[in-house]
């Protein structure tokens, strides 16, 4: 996305409903078993991938409610902490529970997103962790690993 498209709202509010669309739809072809099973990146399930995704997506929505009400700091996160902690607060979660999460923190963003007539200079950065270009980041990643769960799929008898 260019950066004239990044500030473009329309623009991004498509890519956003194309990448999240494909995103769930690959996630909840998994069965729970297949969506726990380690291996998405090293050391995690597409459990910890939607974990991830919710904890940016929430991340997002506070960026915007900050930036709103005049409050917002930005500065510099620690991205792999940020992940690690995400990933952490929900590996005892059941698969239904984090994708509840990570489907409510979507819709509390495009809440924000809508409330909107354009994208915020200052919501650019937090938007690009939790928005289609987070998307196009795991999506090639999260196509093969559901294909190679799929392929170890027991034919029916």
């Amino acid at each position: 996305m260019s950066p004239d498209e990044q500030n473009s709202l329309p623009t991004f509010l498509q890519a956003e409903k194309a990448g999240w669309d494909e995103l769930e739809g690959l996630v909840e072809s998994l069965s729970p078993e297949q969506a726990e099973t380690t291996g998405y990146l090293p050391g995690w399930s597409v459990k910890d991938f939607l974990a991830h995704v919710a904890g940016w997506l929430s991340e997002a929505s506070l960026a915007l409610e900050q930036i709103k009400a005049g409050t917002y700091t930005g500065g510099d996160v620690d991205v792999d902490a940020r992940n690690d902690t995400f990933v952490d607060a929900n590996r005892d979660q059941p698969l239904s529970i984090v994708l509840f999460e990570a489907k409510m923190t979507h819709r509390r963003l495009l809440h924000h997103l809508h409330d909107l007539t354009d994208i915020p200079p200052s919501a650019v950065a937090s938007l690009r962790k939790a928005g289609p270009r987070h998307y196009a980041e795991h999506l090639p990643r999260l196509r093969e690993w559901v294909a190679e769960l799929r392929s170890k799929e027991s034919p029916p008898q």
